[in-house]
């Protein structure tokens, strides 16, 4: 048994491996447990910063494994769960939805549920000790449907998911939220814009475009290229997910956004500018640019406000679009060029 044990879920996805670092320099008294599947969007590669770290150790296996998760409650006493893990790739929902119900809701609620049994003894009533022990729940600001040109996305918005993807989140939070209601848990649940920056899996919009840019291939943007998303550089949203399970209120929901509005043309004309500058090819990038079908059910448009996570706990993004933007193109250049 490990004292001051965390588990976190999801570690080696992209939001995941830039959080298990980042909260491992912040909180060297505690001890951090990542467990993954290490499916096709975990990768160890980008967690060996901390491999030689005594407050760090790597589980493999699946939430869905509910015999894994009581084992390793077990044998680490957790003290908290950040839960990251989660088929998150809309694409993907639409043609295997599937997999999407059990990781998103049947893992969170085998997650939740072995939890409660290890820290309360009957509904709102803690095991002595473990008054404190808290389950933070990452999710997604899909939940909530889409936008039209004008509006933002509150903590008071309803839930009206569009995808498979969406649909599993939205569900999962309900589950979070209800164990709250019901049983008194300490749950916390964040739901935040677009992320983007560094260990981004190479589907993703922005690792596509440059990918396909460098390698001089057609890079595709789905129907007109006038969706929108909200913006959110990685680590100012690991800022945002220390802060809010240190110091959020019980049973509160935040949203955690970049205020970083960009549609998808403005996003592949940045990223092709930049490359034209720093690493200049026989004609302009912008060329490779390609419009293909749009996929069902794409929403418009997403937009947080953030201001219950700025005001009431103090948070506030490092970086906006533009400077966040170059720290992770020159970041996959390194990648794709090694």
């Amino acid at each position: 048994m490990k004292t001051n044990s965390i588990l976190i879920t999801g570690g080696a996805g992209f939001i995941g491996s830039n959080f298990v670092p980042f909260f491992l320099e912040s909180n060297p008294d505690l001890h951090l447990v990542n467990l993954d599947k290490l499916t096709y969007a975990g990768d160890l590669e980008n967690l060996t910063d901390v491999d030689n770290n005594p407050k760090y150790t790597f589980v493999e296996g699946d939430i869905c494994n509910r015999k894994l998760i009581e084992e390793l409650f077990n044998k680490y006493q957790f003290q908290g769960v950040i839960h990251f893990a989660a088929e998150s790739h809309v694409d993907n929902s639409i043609t295997n939805p599937g997999a999407f119900i059990n990781t998103n809701i049947t893992g969170t609620f085998n997650l939740i549920d072995v939890a409660k049994a290890h820290w309360m003894s009957a509904s709102f009533q803690f095991i002595k000790g473990k008054e404190a022990n808290r389950f933070h729940h990452i999710s997604t600001d899909e939940v909530y449907g889409t936008l039209g040109e004008t509006g933002l996305f509150t903590e008071q918005t309803p839930y009206a998911p569009n995808s498979p993807y969406s649909a599993s989140k939205a569900s999962s939070d309900f589950i979070v939220r209800s164990y709250f209601h019901t049983y008194g848990m300490n749950v916390i649940t964040t739901n935040c814009s677009n992320n983007y920056g560094p260990k981004q899996h190479n589907e993703k919009l922005i690792p596509t475009i440059i990918r396909k840019a460098i390698s001089g291939e057609n890079i595709p943007i789905y129907g007109d290229g006038k969706n929108i998303r909200d913006w959110l550089y990685v680590l100012d949203h690991c800022k945002g997910i220390e802060l809010v399970y240190k110091t959020g209120t019980t049973g509160e929901t935040y949203n955690i956004g970049g205020r970083n509005e960009r549609d998808n043309l403005y996003i592949v004309d940045v990223i092709c500018g930049i490359l034209d500058e720093i690493r200049p090819a026989k004609k302009s990038y912008k060329e490779q640019i390609t419009f293909v079908k749009d996929r069902p059910g794409h929403d418009f448009r997403y937009a947080i406000d953030a201001n219950k996570l700025e005001n009431e706990l103090g948070w506030e993004a490092d970086e906006n679009f533009e400077s966040g933007i170059q720290k992770t193109i020159e970041w996959y250049l390194n990648k794709y060029e090694q």
